[in-house]
């Protein structure tokens, strides 16, 4: 074993020696590339997998297990600024299990947990105050739940109820969210963590909920300043659909970069009720009618005597006379027609448009800046409305191109620095595969050249050989025949002599080849 390994060596050495400087630094180089390759195989495969241990820990918790751990001999790794703990990966449940019954993590006893422990001696104070703390704690974990939050922190502020009192303090609450990196709640979601709060707290209105972010960012104060925040959030929406399907209008007529626009729309949250009364009546149907005549016919027995009272109130009397006979006829008809009515209730739901503004301003330069065209054709595609209130300006202004000059000259820069980048690149890795080809070529015609030598000098070992043999013979032929028996007996030593060096030609080529060069050199 021990002959064949030196052999080997003996074999690599001179294999390595007879190469040319270029190819000795190649064999090095891919050499030690493969060790290092190897080595990075052999610490990737070495290196255990490391799986979450527990996430989201508070700062005594993670001290805490990680004491633990220490104890035990596990090893992990801190991720997340300490707030996840990574252990193998085949030892994950295992440590769970061990570390659950050692109690930890013990920020997990919140909530409703902890009125678990109330006992008998516990005053009303201890019981109101692990009651709001409960409170708030399940609070912050529903909070939690929220696509978006990591962590909540709730303060629940519930004044004593006065008995003899006619004024009550309210319930008031505030919430502080901390938002993963990289994510924001949107002003529905904080509306929903507002109204959430609010209804889980008796007495606790939408008003007196505050909601801020661990930056100190106020996102929802008391005294409905949310609401106002989601309707200038619908207004801000509105403005920028319209200004984007004006912009759009534009760029595709004008080209981009040609016209600036800015939309500002009034729209209305007010909620309102129309309620109309209206009557008509049918004359074709009655519902009542009604007739009434009066008749007085004959003569009045006092008909002659008339006067005119005077100022002492006393009757004037004189010789007229009156008709000694009278006849009174009257009549009277009452009709009551159907009388129908109509009721009529409009609610008009908030959001409605009050007026829309708009300004655009067009550089001269362009080719189809027309103020005019331009005005009629947002006007149409607006739906403008001047007895509404709506207005629109269109200016042509010259536009200050500095920056966008100054922008596309570096992006020139940039680009014919990638393009030179990457022409260099070119050349360099042309140049390598040229390298390399050309080594494998002068390794090629090397590897020729030596079998070509070998050939050569096996050749002429085997014609050098043949030469003495026939030497010999035509020496023996001269010579007595009793020398003939032992000239074959040496003619056939030399054959073995000749086919041993054949076989030595045949395994060891070069070894032959270079004992030759020796000879030769000591010839010469």
């Amino acid at each position: 074993m021990k002959d064949n390994v030196t052999r080997v060596l003996g074999r690599l050495q001179s294999t390595f020696q007879g190469f040319t400087s270029g190819q000795k630094f190649v064999a090095v180089i891919g050499t030690g590339a493969l060790l290092l390759a190897g080595f990075m195989v052999f610490k990737w495969a070495a290196t255990p997998s490391y799986a979450p241990l527990f996430s989201n820990l508070a700062a005594a918790d993670a001290s805490a297990i990680v004491e633990e751990l220490d104890a035990q001999g596990v090893p992990y790794e801190l991720s997340n600024g300490g707030a996840t703990i990574m252990v193998p990966r085949e030892q994950v449940y295992s440590t769970r299990i061990s570390l659950s019954g050692e109690g930890l993590p013990t920020g997990s006893e919140s909530g409703y947990s902890l009125l678990d422990d109330q006992g008998l001696s516990t005053s009303e104070f201890q019981e109101q105050t692990s009651y709001k703390r409960a409170m708030e704690g399940e609070l912050a974990k529903t909070i939690e739940a929220i696509d978006g939050v990591e962590t909540a922190v709730v303060h629940l502020a519930m004044p004593q109820k006065e008995v003899f009192s006619s004024e009550q303090a309210p319930t008031t609450a505030s919430v502080m969210v901390k938002t993963r990196l990289g994510s924001t709640l949107a002003p529905e979601q904080v509306q929903a963590v507002v109204n959430m709060v609010s209804s889980s707290v008796e007495g606790l209105t939408t008003e007196k909920v505050t909601v801020t972010d661990s930056t100190g960012k106020l996102l929802s104060a008391p005294g409905g300043e949310g609401a106002a925040s989601t309707r200038t959030q619908q207004v801000t929406d509105f403005e920028n659909r319209l200004n984007t399907q004006v912009q759009s209008l534009l760029d595709r007529v004008l080209g981009p970069g040609n016209s600036a626009v800015q939309v500002r729309a009034d729209l209305s949250f007010d909620k309102s009720v129309t309620e109309t009364t209206r009557y008509f009546g049918n004359a074709d149907t009655a519902l009542s009618e009604s007739e009434t005549t009066e008749i007085l016919e004959g003569g009045d027995p006092n008909a002659g005597a008339g006067g005119i009272v005077g100022p002492d109130s006393e009757m004037e009397t004189g010789t007229t006379g009156g008709t000694s006979g009278q006849n009174y006829e009257k009549s009277s008809r009452t009709s009551d027609n159907a009388v129908n009515k109509e009721v009529s209730t409009v609610e008009a739901a908030p959001g409605g448009v009050d007026g829309i503004h708009v300004g655009i301003v067009v550089d001269p330069r362009s080719p189809s800046a027309d103020a005019a065209e331009i005005q009629d054709l947002v006007t149409a595609a607006l739906g403008i409305d001047a007895e509404r209130g709506d207005t629109i300006e269109v200016s042509q202004l010259a536009f200050d191109r500095t920056a966008e000059e100054a922008a596309a000259a570096e992006l020139e820069a940039s680009e014919k620095a990638e393009k030179s980048a990457a022409t260099w690149t070119l050349i360099r890795n042309g140049g390598l595969a040229g390298l390399l080809v050309l080594i494998a070529l002068v390794a090629w015609i090397q590897s020729r050249r030596r079998a070509k030598a070998r050939a050569q000098a096996t050749e002429y070992v085997v014609e050098q050989l043949r030469q003495e043999q026939l030497e010999r013979q035509q020496r023996a032929a001269l010579e007595a025949p009793a020398m003939l028996a032992l000239e074959t007996a040496e003619a056939s030593e030399e054959d073995l002599v000749r086919e041993e060096i054949s076989s030595l030609v045949e395994r060891q080529p070069e070894d032959v080849a270079a004992l030759l060069r020796g000879w030769l050199v000591e010839n010469r």
